[in-house]
């Protein structure tokens, strides 16, 4: 099963495709509260090479408030990842499947908003 919403992009380098996600991202109503370089991070704590990899941590204010109002504790399953990684063949970028990460809470109005939140997402990939 896949658990990520997946696109590659082969016509310009990770600091484009970075600019062109947070677009899309804040077009479709998401902020990125989170960021972290994992190549930097694994060169200083392990001195390790590796390719651009990048984590944004995006939420859609509207659809987290709704959320956390359904199932308090979900904001542990929060916020929705956006991954974007250098490969051979260009940038890709990987988005949490919201509705798959959802499936371990039991809640038939919480998978609703998860659906949404998955739609919304998939607007922004193929927006980037």
């Amino acid at each position: 099963m896949a658990y990520t919403i997946d696109r590659l992009i082969s016509d310009t380098g990770i600091d484009a495709v970075e600019r062109r996600t947070r677009k899309a991202l804040a077009e479709h109503g998401f902020g990125v509260l989170t960021e972290i370089d994992v190549k930097a991070t694994m060169k200083k704590k392990l001195d390790v090479e590796m390719p651009a990899y990048r984590i944004l941590g995006a939420c859609n204010p509207k659809m987290a408030h709704q959320a956390i109002g359904i199932e308090p504790r979900v904001g542990a399953m929060l916020p929705c990842n956006v991954i974007l990684r250098e490969i051979e063949d260009g940038v890709e970028v990987s988005v949490i499947d919201p509705v798959v990460s959802m499936q371990g809470i039991e809640n038939a109005e919480l998978t609703a908003v998860a659906a949404e939140v998955r739609n919304l997402l998939a607007k922004v990939v193929d927006a980037i």
